[in-house]
């Protein structure tokens, strides 16, 4: 395996400017994501079906997420979490998280390995 076949990050590329930033793939920033569980729920968010939309523009990334319920404890906790994660991903230069209510999250949203993990078919 050579250094190129062993890299998980991004390759940048030269152009006449000089080196240019990494691109920030959609796959890359849900990967990111899958790495924010809620507290109460041993499945990740995005198995969820938490997060509604990820939007990618340049370094700037928006995510659109809901929580199960308005009440949720975790409503300051996981917003800021998805945002720290996502900021991992490199050329990510900037970060929104929205939290949205509309439409209202239901089980239906979960992955079937969501579902399966927590025993909901």
């Amino acid at each position: 395996m050579d250094d190129h076949t062993a890299r998980s990050e991004p390759l940048t590329t030269w152009t006449p400017d000089g080196e240019t930033a990494p691109a920030i793939t959609e796959e890359a920033v849900i990967a990111a994501i899958a790495t924010v569980y809620d507290p109460e729920i041993p499945i990740n968010i995005f198995e969820l079906g938490l997060i509604y939309a990820v939007e990618i523009e340049g370094g700037h990334v928006k995510v659109e997420m809901t929580l199960t319920a308005p009440a949720c404890p975790s409503a300051q906790e996981l917003p800021e979490s998805v945002r720290l994660a996502v900021g991992t991903v490199p050329g990510v230069t900037e970060v929104d998280v929205e939290t949205v209510w509309d439409p209202p999250w239901d089980q239906s949203r979960m992955s079937d390995e969501a579902r399966l993990a927590l025993n909901m078919f």
